[in-house]
């Protein structure tokens, strides 16, 4: 049961770090906030509230994978390798599609509501 335990700590530790060393983390969590606030003010339905949920969710494990990519290819290796910078932009280029998609669905669901 310890163990179970300490992977939360591990975990906690893991997010903690990353709000603090990863700038893009960071601006995903500030609009976070304003997301949040927007959905408030408009009155989101449990079901927007579900999906806006799941996308800021999304958003923000994503943004850490991609970081934990990147440490992990520079611990490999800080030589400029074309696999290595294939692997940085691969994560680079999900974390970028679902930012895109996250906003047209964003975009859907709140525009409607600003106009009402």
């Amino acid at each position: 049961m310890r163990k179970f335990f300490k992977a939360f700590d591990y975990a906690w530790s893991g997010i903690l770090y990353g709000i603090k060393a990863e700038r893009n983390l960071k601006f995903h969590l500030l609009a976070t906030v304003i997301v949040l606030v927007a959905g408030l003010f408009t009155g989101l339905s449990v079901m927007e509230w579900c999906i806006v949920l799941l996308l800021i969710g999304g958003m923000l494990a994503l943004e850490m994978m991609n970081a934990a990519i990147e440490r992990v290819v520079d611990l490999v290796t800080m030589e400029s390798r074309p696999l290595a910078k294939h692997a940085k932009d691969l994560a680079a280029g999900a974390v970028l599609i679902y930012a895109i998609i996250s906003a047209v669905i964003g975009w859907l669901i709140f525009i409607p509501k600003w106009f009402q």
